[in-house]
């Protein structure tokens, strides 16, 4: 069986920033060489907070891959915008780079969309605003502050300095927000609105608010602070919470036609994608994974695939207890007794939870395992939990076989399921 789409949705461009660097090739070779991006948390003073460690973006200053906004922005811009946005620019300046993507006429700028979701937006703004306010009074606001924060403007500041006047859009549904953004570009693509999309998510909220929001609700990872490569563990018997991060990562598709008319490289294909809702609990996935199930299944129907078809999932796996075992739940619900012919991990082992860019740095990582024909190591599972124990799970090294397919999952709070195929190119 193939999918069913006569001119399906490629991939051009990629771009990353992630706790492993800043690069999509940074990232692949650090993540197969089973490093980890997990560190103990030294953002701000945390001798108060129970989780110790985060996912931290490194600076240029401590790793020659690691971030600094001047290489990507103005610094007269960076004033304008808080950290999430910054992180989506330099992804997105890559992928369009490699995309060699250009709106030079005024048709292209229409039917270029732009799609950046977010779970957070800038939090660390709206937090300082507070403490200037308290501290100082309002009249020593920046006249940025709000555009600093808002959702949005992270596809809003792409948008104004690419020239992109096509539709234009930011999921904010917490930690499937970029898998949906990604599905939100497939779906202007195949419906014709327009001809390139451009699609990722961003979060960078390291911050007091979040790490103790979090922890409140006991969330996190604490068991886990002396050694912070270990922290992050889905599937494992030791998994304690999850560990959170930032980043953000940016994909640029197109339809197969509109990219070989103009000699794009194509670095893969996206064949389906199916989302729903649970309808069940704020936080809690529904039992068994039902909604997982179901966004899986969507995600067939959609690409005009059958399961047994798929040979690697990266999973949304946060290496919580609860959503570790109802994500499994519905990983065999849907693939039932595949052993391991079906690899399985999840690439939050070594990046941690990005929230709202966690899908779109895994659709990265997924479409890389397709070039490479390589499974990622799944770090840390050093006692699998029995519904996982079937499958290859690729334990703290890089697997080579042979990939066609990947699925990758997003599931996020209010009970958001998305799901997204992948294909090689």
């Amino acid at each position: 069986m193939r999918p069913k789409f006569e001119d399906p949705i490629v991939v051009t461009g990629m771009g990353a920033v992630s706790p492993l660097g800043v690069g999509v090739e940074t990232n692949w070779t650090r993540l197969l060489a089973g490093q980890s991006g997990i560190v103990k948390n030294d953002r701000f003073d945390v001798s108060d907070y129970s989780a110790k460690v985060a996912g931290l973006v490194p600076s240029k200053e401590n790793d020659p891959q690691g971030f600094d906004a001047n290489d990507f922005i103005d610094p007269k811009d960076q004033k304008k915008m808080d950290l999430f946005i910054q992180y989506a620019m330099a992804a997105t300046v890559e992928a369009l780079k490699q995309a060699n993507w250009v709106a030079e006429t005024v048709e292209q700028q229409e039917r270029t969309a732009t799609v950046i979701a977010t779970g957070v937006g800038g939090f660390p703004a709206i937090t300082k605003a507070t403490e200037v306010i308290r501290e100082k009074g309002p009249r020593r606001l920046s006249p940025f502050t709000v555009p600093s924060f808002l959702g949005n403007m992270a596809a809003g500041h792409i948008s104004i300095r690419y020239g992109f006047k096509g539709t234009i859009g930011s999921p904010i549904t917490a930690c499937a927000a970029s898998a949906q953004a990604i599905g939100d570009g497939v779906r202007l693509l195949r419906s014709g609105e327009a001809d390139v999309a451009v699609c990722g998510g961003s979060d960078a909220c390291v911050d007091p608010v979040s790490i103790g929001g979090f922890g409140a609700a006991r969330a996190l990872c604490t068991k886990y602070n002396d050694e912070p490569a270990k922290a992050s563990r889905p599937f494992d018997e030791d998994h304690a919470g999850f560990v959170l991060s930032e980043g953000a990562a940016t994909l640029v598709l197109e339809r197969e036609s509109h990219a070989r008319a103009r000699g794009a490289k194509i670095l893969g294909t996206v064949l389906g994608y199916g989302t729903c809702a649970d309808a069940y609990h704020l936080t809690a996935l529904a039992p068994g994974g039902a909604g997982g199930v179901r966004a899986m299944k969507l995600a067939f129907e959609d690409a005009g695939m059958v399961p047994d078809q798929i040979d690697y999932v990266n999973a949304h796996s946060t290496s919580t207890p609860v959503g570790d075992e109802a994500e499994i739940a519905a990983i065999n619900t849907v693939f039932g007794d595949r052993g391991t012919s079906l690899a399985v991990n999840s690439t939050k082992a070594s990046v941690g939870h990005l929230l709202g860019a966690a899908g779109a740095i895994e659709a990265v990582y997924s479409l890389l395992a397709l070039r490479e024909q390589t499974v990622p190591p799944g770090i840390n599972i050093d006692n699998p939990i029995e519904p996982a124990a079937q499958y290859e799970l690729a334990k703290d090294r890089p697997v080579k076989r042979d990939i066609d397919y990947v699925l990758s999952n997003g599931f996020g709070f209010g009970g958001v399921n998305a799901t997204l195929i992948f294909g090689r190119a």
